[in-house]
């Protein structure tokens, strides 16, 4: 039988579609426990296969951030007393210490791939928020030489804490009690020309009668978004007070949700319940929030069609945040 010309064809052209119709998984760095329960890096897909341990900490790595370029990793790492800040290779090799002493939390990158900021906490004790005696410090990673970010003097009164730099190098979002409530603030680099971008409707919570904060703020590739934390804060749970009441616990964790503020303030919307938010590559704002049915958190992002869950953590697990790669990455 004579053997149609257009079969090969017909059988590239199905998997040309095939392949070309399937969604391209994008990659993460994700802090969560290993067998021993204690929390390393690993790089997966977004959908938790091809998993790889990163690092083999003996006391705990957290709050990844990743490069720019792709090319490197922050994160922090507990210590006797500490939390220190460290730089390695993006497959974690060549590890090294930025900053030791003191209780240093939520590196984050400028654009230039080169310079880092983050929060330099003093907390005394368990009641008090670590944001609320802090201080933004700025590093150059290839020098090694720091010093604090803001030299605004009206700036320079207040506490201020989690920084997220603008991708353009020019803004950065942060935390600050100037307001006497920490708020999500945008300003120049230096603290200058600060403001207030996603007031909320109430200054407390209305059943709790306990103060909204705002925590984490984080901008959209596009530099048009900040994603955010707002609810009443965890020091009001038993954990932190020392006095056991479930009830309560379950009103103020239900307080928690990601919401997005636009950068020039005039606009917000609530994306959903939880924390620590993140932007993709492509622009879609992630949330994490304690799931009972897989004994850990559930790692949710928007996508054009709704919402989907990202299985980043496994079933039972501690975490300690996660870091999107770049497009870009190798």
């Amino acid at each position: 039988m004579k053997k149609s010309i257009l079969a090969p064809f017909a059988l590239f052209l199905t998997s040309f579609v095939s392949v070309c119709g399937a969604e391209e998984l994008r990659e993460v760095i994700v802090s969560h426990a290993d067998d021993n329960g204690i929390l390393q890096l690993f790089r997966m897909k977004e959908d938790g296969s091809d998993s790889i341990q990163l690092t083999q900490s003996k006391s705990g790595c957290r709050m990844p951030s990743v490069s720019p370029d792709g090319k490197k990793l922050l994160y922090v790492e507990s210590g006797k007393g500490s939390l220190s800040i460290w730089l390695s290779d993006l497959d974690g090799r060549n590890a090294r210490s930025l900053v030791r002493e003191g209780m240093n939390l939520l590196p984050s990158w400028l654009p230039d791939s080169r310079h880092m900021v983050w929060m330099k906490a003093r907390q005394e004790n368990r009641r008090q928020d670590p944001a609320s005696s802090s201080q933004i410090h700025i590093l150059d990673t290839r020098t090694g030489k720091s010093r604090r970010l803001f030299s605004d003097p009206e700036q320079i009164k207040f506490s201020n804490a989690m920084p997220s730099v603008s991708h353009d190098g020019k803004k950065v979002a942060f935390v600050s009690n100037r307001s006497g409530t920490f708020r999500i603030w945008v300003g120049n680099l230096d603290g200058s020309g600060a403001r207030p971008v996603s007031p909320p409707p109430e200054e407390k919570d209305e059943n709790l009668k306990l103060p909204i904060e705002q925590k984490v703020p984080v901008w959209s590739p596009d530099g048009k978004w900040i994603a955010h934390w707002e609810g009443v804060e965890m020091i009001h749970m038993s954990p932190h007070t020392g006095i056991k009441n479930p009830e309560r616990d379950r009103e103020i964790s239900a307080t928690f949700n990601v919401w997005v503020a636009s950068s020039n303030g005039k606009e917000r919307r609530k994306v959903g319940r939880g924390d620590d938010p993140t932007w993709s590559p492509d622009g879609f704002v992630t949330r994490a929030f304690p799931d009972h049915g897989r004994g850990g958190p559930k790692v949710m992002i928007e996508t054009q069609s709704g919402e989907k869950e990202l299985l980043i953590v496994p079933p039972k697990t501690n975490w300690g945040r996660f870091a999107w790669l770049p497009e870009s990455s190798p």
